[in-house]
């Protein structure tokens, strides 16, 4: 009977000592993965401002002394504030290459007028009679957005050194007016205006780059500076001027767009 209990108390101490074993390893198990912030998808926002250009040409063969118009594009500057949004995501591709795609969209406040005028002559030397012609061309971009790969470097775990390059479109309005102050001749010599003008999406192409670096103490969230040139093409037209005494004559016009664009942005990482 005594060895019995023995062997029973024996038992039941092995039986202890084995669970509180597990019960430690359960308490030492492994810590999970640690976050990798440079993988995955991520969502932002940004804010920035922008100085483009608007290239424009208002071309009348009409008017045939009419030079400093015809063949002299009036640049001007499409200066605003930016803002927007971005979405993206990104694959650590070795300890020091992360590659990405990233699409944003923004809306704009770049706006830009630029007038002209010049002298034409009817008749040899002014014979018959001369008047002025002015004349306005406005460009705006409302709104834009970009489709980029992007390439990056690490310079260190928490900063990303980056490139970036794709596809950008942007709705672009251009408008305009012109008058001519003596458009019936002398004796009459009443002023003719007319407008002109065009509102469209157009498509092009971006490029760029900046530096993104992880918030200190968090593995979810990044900030960026970065540039970006866009180029949206060129918008064009034609009207006719409505004389009534020659029946309607035609005009050309076209506006080309480029944009610099510097901006901060914050995103978060999903992980």
């Amino acid at each position: 009977m005594r060895r019995l209990f023995l062997a029973m108390s024996a038992l039941a101490a092995f039986a202890a000592i084995d669970a509180a074993s597990a019960a430690d390893m359960a308490l030492k198990a492994p810590p999970p993965a640690p976050v990798d912030p440079w993988s995955g998808w991520y969502a932002g926002v940004n804010i920035g401002y922008s100085w483009g250009k608007a290239s424009s040409l208002y071309y009348d063969p009409n008017f045939s002394n009419f030079a400093a118009v015809n063949s002299n594009p009036l640049s001007r500057r499409l200066d605003g504030v930016i803002g927007g949004g971005q979405i993206g995501y990104n694959l650590h591709a070795d300890k020091t290459w992360v590659l990405g795609l990233e699409a944003d969209i923004q809306g704009s406040g770049e706006r830009g007028t630029a007038g002209f005028s010049d002298i034409y002559s009817v008749g040899v030397g002014c014979d018959i009679y001369c008047s002025t012609v002015s004349g306005t061309m406005k460009t705006a971009i409302d709104w834009f957005g970009t489709l980029r790969g992007r390439l990056g470097v690490l310079v260190s775990p928490t900063a990303l050194l980056y490139g970036t390059g794709g596809l950008a479109f942007g709705g672009v309005k251009v408008s305009g007016t012109v008058t001519d102050n003596c458009a019936s001749g002398p004796p009459a010599c009443l002023p003719l205006s007319w407008g002109f003008g065009n509102t469209t999406t157009k498509a092009g192409w971006t490029a760029g780059g900046g530096i993104e670096g992880l918030f200190p103490n968090t593995a979810y969230w990044t900030w960026k500076l970065e540039y970006l040139y866009l180029n949206l093409g060129t918008v064009r037209g034609t009207g006719y001027e409505p004389f009534a005494d020659f029946g309607p004559l035609p005009y050309s016009w076209s506006s080309r767009v480029t944009d610099n664009i510097l901006r901060v942005g914050a995103s978060y990482h999903f992980h």
